[in-house]
């Protein structure tokens, strides 16, 4: 029986210690899925930083339990739940879990929490229609690359019109 306890105790440290280190946390209810599916979404989320945990919901519970930025976390545990831990590519994440509900059309997602906040799965969808980090900085670079351009040009037309106006000048004086 003791040992039973350890591993429940460490079940709820590695939840805390995912937890600590996500961004995001998604809520589904995979009930259907066969291990292979399981598997394949693991996969898919792998590439975005994102662990999916199959646990019991009394361990996710106590794992949340007076965690401000989690608690929310409580009122998706219910019936058969899969967690989505995102660490990093918030996008990605949702993207790669909408890719396989696509195909395997099995789960469907209750939620998430993100910043001590409930997530409605509408709230969830928003945040994935967003750029990813990679996109916003390339939209960056692109305009400050226009604009360096446009500021290259401009100098580099300076030059030749103040040429332009003492010819000018001179001509006239010339004449």
């Amino acid at each position: 029986m003791g040992r039973t306890l350890e591993n429940k105790k460490a079940i709820v440290a590695e939840l805390q210690e995912t937890l600590s280190q996500s961004q995001l946390t998604l809520v589904i209810d995979y009930k259907g899925l066969t291990v292979a599916e399981i598997t394949d979404l693991r996969k898919r989320l792998r590439p975005t930083g994102t662990v999916c945990k199959v646990t019991k919901n009394a361990f996710m519970r106590i794992a949340v339990d007076g965690n401000q930025a989690w608690q929310p976390l409580q009122s998706f545990c219910q019936e058969t739940s899969a967690f989505l831990l995102v660490k990093d590519d918030l996008g990605g994440a949702i993207k790669a879990y909408q890719d396989f509900q696509k195909v395997t059309k099995k789960t469907e997602l209750r939620g998430g929490v993100m910043e001590g906040r409930s997530l409605n799965a509408d709230q969830v969808k928003a945040i994935g229609d967003l750029p990813s980090k990679e996109q916003l900085m390339a939209q960056i670079a692109g305009a400050i690359n226009g604009v360096a351009t446009k500021l290259a040009v401009g100098i580099n037309q300076v030059p030749s019109s103040l040429a332009r106006g003492i010819k000018a000048v001179s001509e006239k004086e010339a004449a």
